[in-house]
């Protein structure tokens, strides 16, 4: 979304908001050396390609924080979002791993002139807070960040409430 802002926002574009972003680089590299090994995406990629359902329905897990002690497991939602990650080619989710993991966005983020939302939660396990959401608000011009103690990679889904509310009042301002 960020790189569709930055291409072609001028003038179509009011306001951005990033919600669990991976921006704005999720491998480790040289130049990003507190990203995540690239052996992590591998493993996600074999799974992905070898054993899907399961590795599906696994993923879930530290997607909506269900790891976590006092954590409410919700099996429906477990299940939709197995179903909707079934409905999806191995081709595209395998491009899709190379393109989440491994596009940087460091330009895009500082070129896009418009108010953008950061929204992130500081227990996300899937695309950690600090090489995320922490990074992508200091290379914004007109950035605006609200973490969320506890909140997970899913938070859109487990705290719809909350995120719908901040994004609300941020359209409204």
């Amino acid at each position: 979304m960020i790189r569709y802002v930055a291409k072609h926002g001028q003038g179509r574009v009011a306001k951005a908001v990033l919600i669990s972003a991976v921006t704005p680089l999720m491998v480790q590299t040289e130049t990003n050396p507190d990203g995540i090994p690239m052996s992590v995406f591998d493993e996600i990629r074999v799974g992905t390609a070898t054993h899907r359902p399961q590795y599906f329905q696994d993923f879930t897990i530290p997607f909506y924080g269900y790891n976590r002690e006092g954590a409410t497991v919700s099996q429906g939602i477990r299940d939709n979002w197995w179903r909707q990650g079934m409905m999806g080619s191995i081709k595209a989710h395998h491009d899709g791993i190379k393109a989440f993991s491994e596009t940087d966005f460091t330009e895009d983020l500082k070129s896009v002139d418009v108010p953008v939302l950061v929204l992130h939660g500081e227990d996300d396990q899937i695309v950690p807070f600090p090489i995320s959401g922490a990074k992508a608000i200091k290379l914004l011009k007109h950035g605006k960040l609200i973490s969320y103690p506890g909140f997970p990679h899913g938070m859109p889904t487990t705290e719809a409430a909350t995120i719908n509310a901040d994004i609300l009042a941020f359209i409204k301002e």
